[in-house]
């Protein structure tokens, strides 16, 4: 998908300067637009007469020994410029405790409200809750659309229910479906009942749809015009209309069955001649997507073929909605996130989480590792014999498990990664394949010379040196095999490679590392 910039036709009726006479809506164009810079270049000149040049007073000279600009603390970064300030969240909660509403007021009215969302977060159950209830309908309702998952369910709960109804009147219908997506049914029509009938029956088209689904995600206030309107008709039509979406990139062009059939951004609305069409001036590719679609393919769609927007349809492929560059990001930021929190094995959890529910969260993953444990101490047993004949293979073999751990978690999140942004292909999966093969067995050889190195410092044995280095290339390798191919079988057999990976991968170091190791010690030492 070429951006719009790098496709614009280059038409001479392109330029408004070459469009011939302008009607009045251009001249309002021109008015907010370069006039301005005109006519302040003007008044900066007014006082001044051709040829009186030296009559005037000679300007004064700037003092000339102005103190320099002082520099910032040493202490203040970038990323303080964008922090929340470290004491607010104490005196929000110090004016909540004391139910000082105008106080409370004072401290939040001019934070942003992803500002505002941090604070809440930042807060305890209890004191989020007071703060909530002492803040009232004073409450930023665009906040309510910042929120963890979590955090905003306890706000929500700690709301009063007219108080959310009001707040709901305030957003955009699809923040309103992830507003009240989670809720119970009671609370759900209460939200509905206090909207718009316009609003009502977005919101509930948009939760007919499949949670996770461009159906959910996507905007429903958008802007469509046929594709023989006249640049000028358009901007006509959006000035005489104070209901435009808040952002929008493009007009879509749609056909008398209200399909799309074309993309124009306003760019090209802007800079061009009234008489021009919009025809003419749409994108050279437009992708439309299913209302049903995975919002995790629609993400993929938007950072691959860089997108600005993009027109939903129902089945009949009929226009429904749009989707925009940042509601692609945020579900592609969602979709990153989950597949970190799976390969760690943390699962949905946040910071605002209780012990218990985090415990729980954490519980399934532990017991799974549990089991991979006793599996390679089972292994360990089966050479009980050889480590109390030889006490240096208790110190040693931990060595050769733990670098095999390392080395495949590596490759693990380079093939879940790339699993994920389908950039790893059967096409390519070969190459990669051997990629990770020979990177695992050089590095193998590479660790097997340092680890036999350290083996001679501690116990000069030369043939032990020889069976941990042997070990050690035989992991290495294993380790690059499994940290690859264990993702690609999980991802055929349908099962989310982040979620189950880690595991198998463990395992198979494990169980390899000490199985070598021993093994060998055994075959060599005995």
């Amino acid at each position: 998908m070429t951006d719009a910039g790098n496709d614009r036709k280059t038409d001479a009726e392109d330029d408004p300067r070459e469009a011939g006479p302008r009607g009045a809506g251009d001249e309002a164009v021109d008015a907010s637009g370069e006039g301005q810079g005109t006519d302040a270049r003007g008044a900066g000149d007014a006082g001044k007469t051709p040829g009186a040049a030296g009559d005037a007073p000679p300007a004064e000279d700037p003092p000339a020994d102005d103190p320099p600009a002082e520099d910032p603390p040493a202490s203040e970064s970038w990323e303080d410029e964008w922090s929340l300030d470290p004491s607010l969240p104490a005196r929000a909660a110090a004016a909540a405790a004391e139910r000082d509403h105008h106080g409370l007021k004072r401290l939040v009215e001019d934070l942003h409200a992803a500002d505002l969302a941090d604070l809440l977060e930042q807060l305890g159950h209890d004191m989020r809750e007071a703060v909530v209830q002492v803040l009232g309908a004073d409450l930023d309702p665009e906040v309510l659309s910042e929120l963890d998952d979590d955090v905003r369910d306890d706000v929500l709960a700690a709301m009063d229910p007219a108080h959310l109804a009001s707040a709901a009147r305030e957003l955009d219908a699809d923040d309103v479906v992830y507003l009240i997506e989670d809720l119970d049914e009671d609370q759900q029509q209460n939200v509905l009942d206090a909207l718009e009938p316009v609003d009502r029956t977005a919101v509930e088209q948009a939760l007919n749809y499949p949670e996770y689904t461009a159906g959910r995600m996507m905007r429903r206030d958008f802007v469509a015009a046929p594709p023989h309107w006249t640049v000028g008709q358009m901007i006509d039509h959006m000035r005489a209309h104070d209901d435009l979406p808040d952002a929008f990139h493009d007009v879509v062009l749609v056909d008398p069955a209200l399909k799309p059939v074309g993309l124009v951004p306003l760019s090209r609305i802007m800079g061009s001649g009234r008489d021009r069409s919009l025809q003419d001036l749409k994108r050279d590719q437009m992708e439309t997507i299913e209302a049903e679609e995975p919002q995790a393919d629609v993400a993929y769609g938007f950072n691959q073929y860089h997108m600005a927007s993009a027109p939903v349809v129902d089945e009949a492929g009929r226009l429904v909605g749009v989707i925009l560059m940042e509601d692609a990001m945020e579900a592609l930021d969602e979709e990153a996130e989950e597949d970190l929190k799976r390969l760690s094995g943390v699962g949905d959890e946040s910071l605002s989480d209780k012990v218990w529910e985090i415990t729980k969260l954490r519980f399934p993953w532990l017991a799974v590792n549990l089991g991979t444990a006793i599996l390679a101490s089972m292994v360990i047993s089966q050479f009980d014999a050889t480590i109390e004949q030889v006490v240096a293979l208790a110190v040693l073999m931990p060595i050769v498990a733990s670098m095999g751990g390392n080395a495949a978690t590596q490759t693990l999140a380079v093939a879940v990664r790339a699993l994920a942004t389908r950039d790893l292909t059967p096409a390519n999966m070969r190459r990669l394949v051997t990629r990770e093969t020979v990177v695992g067995f050089t590095n193998g050889l590479i660790f097997a010379v340092l680890v036999a190195v350290v083996e001679l410092v501690w116990y000069g044995d030369h043939k032990l040196a020889a069976v941990i280095g042997v070990a050690m290339v035989i992991n290495m390798l294993a380790a690059g095999l499994a940290g690859i191919l264990i993702p690609i079988a999980l991802d055929r057999a349908g099962a989310d490679p982040a979620l189950a990976s880690g595991t198998f991968v463990t395992t198979v170091t494990d169980v390899v590392g000490f199985f070598s190791f021993l093994g060998l010690a055994g075959m060599v030492l005995l």
